[in-house]
């Protein structure tokens, strides 16, 4: 990979009450985090943790997680709710006019 490809990861920067410091993340890594003083230090940090990661990785034959930016998303995934929940979801979208499938879709993007 690249250091373009790290690029195409996604880091996070907080604020961490806890440990005083900005803490960085990586979506793809969630084991790994860098505690810095400043947020582009952080930042800075854990893009370094993430490209040695990924190089250990590649030195031991492993393939690195995909980078979610460069997913491609069906637009469907299965959701497994109590027999109660579906039947109340039913007689919503039953009541409304409209699919149960609309009738999730909308309670999400909310």
């Amino acid at each position: 990979m690249s250091s373009k490809g790290l690029d195409h990861y996604t880091y996070r920067v907080t604020w961490s009450s806890e440990d005083r410091e900005y803490v960085a993340l990586c979506v793809e890594f969630p084991s790994l985090s860098w505690l810095a003083s400043a947020p582009d230090s952080a930042l800075a940090g854990i893009r370094k943790v993430v490209a040695g990661a990924v190089a250990d990785m590649k030195g031991n034959g492993e393939v690195p997680p995909a980078p979610l930016a460069e997913k491609h998303y069906s637009g469907q995934f299965r959701v497994r709710i109590p027999p109660h929940v579906h039947r109340a979801l039913a007689l919503e979208a039953a009541d409304q006019g409209i699919s149960l499938n609309r009738l999730a879709s909308a309670k999400l993007t909310r």
